[in-house]
C-alpha cells in the first residue's frame, strides 16, 4: 500500500497510520449491524458520534512506539482530579502540589497508590480544566478501552494546582510553581512543562513568571505555554516568556489530512526582547478529553447515554459535546498546548539527550506552515508529530548537546550553531560589525558553528546566509524582530553584566 505518512516508519511497505485510518472510515461508512454491535459490547457509545471526534494520536499521525515512557510531564493548572486515565491500570501521578500555599503542600505518590489530596473527590469546577488538559496530555484511554489517548500515554505527570480553593489564579502561584519545579524536576525527572493557564496583565519588563520560565528552561526543562483564545494581538505571561514555547491552535475540521486546517482565534503578538508568538500552532477543537467525574454533566451524561436512543436525547449529547457517557471534546488553546508538550515527552523518550533549544528547532523545522496564513499568527506551523520525533531520533550531534541556550553567551565570547544537514555553506551576518559576513565552520556533520568576540552591551540583528542563496533566522532563538521583507532577523541582546565580565 502506499505510504500517505512519510515520517511515520514503515516496514516492507507497510503504514500502521495508514491502516488506522481507514480502519475508522471503514467504522464510520459500515451500515453492518453486526459490526456496529460487536463495537457497541467494547465500546458503550454512538458509533457515529465518537467517529466526530478522531482520537489525537491518529489525527496527529503519531509512531506509536513512542508514548512518552520515562519521561515526566508537569501541569500546572487550575486544579485536578485523579481520573483512572491517569491512575489505572498503574498510578502514573507522581505528586500533587499546591502552589497558592507557601510553603507548598506537596503529596508524592507511587504507581500502586490511589492519589488522593484535599477536596480531590468534592467535583469543583476549578477541577475540570486542569484534569482536562492533563488527559490531552497524558490520558491513556482506560475508560474509553483506549479509544482516546493522549501521544504521551505511557508519561508520568506531576500535578500543580495554581488556583486556590476559594480565589482566583495569581502570578505569584505561577511563579511558586515554576520555582518548586526548579527545585525538584531532578527528582521527578521532570524535562517538560504545560501552562493552560494565563496569568496577570501586567507590564512585561522583568515581571515574575517570565523570569521564572527562562531559569527552568536553563536547567534543562520545556516549558510550554498556551496563547489564549480572543484572536487579538495580545498576551499576558506565561505566553509572552521569550524562552517558553508558545502555541496557537487549529481547526483540522476533525479530518486525517492537510487540506483542511484553518487557523483558530488565537492570540498572537511579542513578549519582552520582541520573542514573537506564536511558536506553533496545533489542535484546539475536537479534543477529546473526560468528563469531571462526581459533577452534574457527569451525572446527566450518564442518564443520557442510557436513553441514547430515545427521540431527543442525541441534541442533548450534542450540546454537551459528549462523546460517550465519560468523555466529551473541548476547544482552546489551553489544549493544543499540552499536546504540543506531550509531543515534546515522545521526542525525549526517542532521545534523552535533547536540550530546549534542540526541542525547539526541531518542532520549528518540521512543522508544517498554513498556506496564505501570516507567519506572526502561527509561527512556524502546524504541529507535525512524527516529523519531530523521528529527526529527534536521528539527532545525536554532541556539539548541541553542550549548550542550554543558543547562542552561547560567554565571559569574553559567543558562540553560534546552527543544526543545518542541508546546507554545504553557511555564513553568519550580523549588526555588530555591519551586517559583514563570516564562514561558519562544521563542527560535526550537519553541525555549523561560529565563535566571536562579545561586542559591546546592546540589542543586535543576526541571520545566516545558506548556499549563498536562501536567508534564515536562527530557529533555536526565540527572540525575533521583523525584518524589512517580510520576514523576521534574530536578536542578539548583551547585558551590561556580561560586557562587564
Amino acid at each position: 500500500m502506499a505510504i500517505d505518512f512519510p515520517h511515520f516508519y514503515s516496514v516492507d511497505d507497510y503504514c500502521p497510520a495508514c491502516e488506522q485510518r481507514d480502519l475508522l472510515v471503514k467504522y464510520l461508512n459500515s451500515s453492518d449491524d453486526a459490526l456496529y454491535r460487536q463495537i457497541q459490547s467494547m465500546w458503550p457509545l454512538d458509533i457515529e458520534s465518537v467517529l466526530r471526534v478522531i482520537p489525537t494520536p491518529l489525527r496527529l499521525h503519531s509512531d506509536s512506539r513512542y508514548r512518552g515512557k520515562g519521561v515526566t510531564i508537569a501541569m500546572i493548572d487550575t486544579g485536578f482530579y485523579p481520573h483512572p486515565d491517569l491512575t489505572q491500570p498503574t498510578n502514573r501521578i507522581r505528586a500533587w502540589v499546591n502552589a497558592t500555599e507557601d510553603p507548598v503542600d506537596m503529596r508524592q505518590f507511587d504507581a500502586d497508590d490511589s492519589p488522593e489530596w484535599p477536596h480531590w473527590d468534592e467535583g469543583y469546577d476549578r477541577q475540570w480544566h486542569g484534569t482536562m488538559t492533563s488527559m490531552a496530555a497524558a490520558g491513556n484511554g482506560y475508560m474509553c478501552h483506549g479509544l482516546f489517548p493522549g501521544l504521551a500515554s505511557s508519561a508520568d505527570i506531576v500535578l500543580i494546582q495554581a488556583r486556590p480553593f476559594e480565589g482566583d489564579i495569581g502570578d505569584e502561584a505561577i511563579v511558586r510553581a515554576l520555582n518548586w519545579i526548579l527545585d525538584n524536576h531532578k527528582q521527578f525527572n521532570i524535562r517538560v512543562v504545560n501552562i493552560s493557564l494565563p496569568g496577570e496583565d501586567v507590564p512585561l519588563h522583568d515581571n515574575p513568571i517570565d523570569v521564572a520560565v527562562a531559569e527552568l528552561v536553563a536547567a534543562g526543562v520545556v516549558v510550554v505555554a498556551a496563547s489564549g483564545n480572543d484572536g487579538q494581538r495580545k498576551l499576558v505571561p506565561p505566553a509572552t516568556a521569550p524562552q517558553a514555547l508558545t502555541i496557537g491552535g487549529i481547526d483540522d475540521q476533525n479530518d486525517f489530512g492537510n487540506d483542511k486546517i484553518e487557523l483558530w482565534h488565537s492570540n498572537y503578538g511579542s513578549g519582552i526582547s520582541d520573542a514573537i508568538k506564536p511558536e506553533l500552532v496545533a489542535p484546539s477543537i475536537w479534543i477529546a478529553a473526560p468528563v469531571l467525574p462526581k459533577t452534574q454533566v457527569a451525572e446527566e451524561a450518564e442518564a443520557l447515554f442510557t436513553h441514547r436512543n430515545e427521540e431527543g436525547i442525541g441534541e442533548r449529547i450534542s450540546e454537551l459535546k459528549l462523546i460517550t457517557q465519560h468523555y466529551q471534546h473541548v476547544d482552546g488553546t489551553s489544549f493544543a498546548a499540552p499536546i504540543v508538550a506531550s509531543a515534546v515527552a515522545c521526542m525525549i523518550e526517542a532521545n534523552d539527550a535533547l536540550t530546549p533549544p534542540m526541542i525547539r528547532q526541531i518542532l520549528q523545522e518540521t512543522a508544517r506552515p498554513i498556506a496564505d496564513a501570516p507567519r506572526e499568527k502561527q509561527g512556524a506551523g502546524v504541529l507535525n508529530v512524527s516529523g519531530a520525533v523521528a529527526r529527534a531520533r536521528r539527532e545525536r550531534h554532541a556539539t548541541l548537546t553542550q549548550y542550554k541556550q543558543i547562542p552561547a553567551v560567554e565571559a569574553t565570547q559567543v558562540t553560534f550553531i546552527l543544526d543545518n544537514q542541508d546546507a554545504s555553506s553557511v555564513e553568519l551576518v550580523g549588526s555588530w560589525n555591519g551586517w559583514e559576513r563570516h564562514k561558519m565552520e562544521s563542527a560535526e556533520k550537519g553541525v555549523w558553528q561560529l565563535q566571536i568576540d562579545l561586542p559591546p552591551a546592546g540589542d543586535y540583528h543576526y541571520k545566516f546566509l545558506l548556499d549563498e542563496s536562501q536567508w534564515i533566522d536562527d530557529p533555536a532563538n526565540p527572540l525575533k524582530t521583523f525584518d524589512e521583507t517580510g520576514g523576521y532577523n534574530s536578536q542578539l541582546t548583551i547585558s551590561e553584566t556580561a560586557d562587564a565580565s
